[in-house]
């Protein structure tokens, strides 16, 4: 739960938000069947995730479920940490079938070793699964449909094996998708600010910046935005308010909030996430 920390609204929620100021938060960014349209998580995962797939707008209303686009920034990587996406060249259907049946299906994905700063976008319909020792930024659309394709052959406190979703998953899973790579894009020079884009899908869009101490930076007005900070110190500014933001913290700033600026008290990196 998203809870208000600042100013005349405190405590109040982001649900809350919705049902009341929605208009006024979200600007033209599209709510998501009345939600607010994004989930923003720090995920440390100390072991491997199941490997798990979400349904593609052409499957979703079949199944019953909602699609999901996501993506993840590596903020912490340990020595050897991977991804699991995607499937590894060559794999087919009928072989992915046969090695669930087997316990084996793991050999069938696409394994990215990864350091901190890499990033990999995961459309709807990619297989996937987050590897041990790291820690994630995970940027995704507000959907709770997920399908658990295989969990390691691990069983649960009660001794019985995690449920799976193995006919969902099949008619999910893109098996043309394979080997997908890291998001790959440059950093360009905005007066005293280096950004890049990570991502820029109609569900939403990531930059990644970075900057000097001492710089403030202007939010662009109209627009609901995600500050997560990366690394260092920095202030949002509005008005006569300070809010201070350090690394692993988010700040939400509404789209009718008008004045917005971020100062740099440390070399600082973030990521702002707009939608649409």
């Amino acid at each position: 739960m998203s809870v208000i920390s600042n100013g005349p609204l405190t405590g109040k929620d982001l649900r809350w938000l919705m049902e009341n100021y929605a208009a006024q938060l979200l600007g033209n960014a599209r709510a998501l069947n009345s939600r607010f349209p994004l989930l923003i998580k720090l995920l440390d995962a100390r072991g491997k995730l199941s490997l798990q797939v979400h349904p593609p707008a052409t499957k979703a209303a079949e199944l019953g479920g909602e699609p999901k686009t996501e993506m993840w920034y590596v903020a912490h990587a340990a020595p050897g940490a991977e991804l699991y996406v995607g499937l590894k060249g060559g794999v087919t259907r009928a072989e992915f079938e046969r090695r669930i049946q087997d316990g084996s299906v793991a050999d069938c994905f696409h394994r990215v070793p990864v350091k901190a700063g890499d990033v990999m976008f995961l459309p709807s319909g990619r297989v996937h699964a987050i590897g041990a020792g790291l820690v994630l930024f995970e940027i995704q659309q507000n959907s709770d449909t997920t399908y658990r394709v295989f969990d390691w052959n691990r069983v649960g406190l009660d001794g019985k094996p995690r449920e799976l979703h193995i006919e969902q998953s099949l008619a999910s899973i893109d098996f043309n998708d394979m080997e997908p790579r890291l998001v790959e894009s440059r950093f360009e020079e905005r007066g005293d600010v280096q950004t890049r884009v990570l991502v820029h899908d109609p569900s939403f869009t990531v930059h990644e910046s970075t900057t000097n101490a001492g710089v403030t930076v202007p939010l662009a007005p109209g627009l609901m935005q995600i500050i997560a900070c990366l690394g260092g110190r920095m202030t949002v500014l509005f008005d006569h308010d300070r809010y201070p933001l350090a690394p692993g913290t988010f700040c939400l700033i509404p789209a009718a909030i008008k004045g917005v600026n971020l100062r740099a008290e440390t070399d600082t990196a973030f990521l702002r996430t707009t939608v649409g």
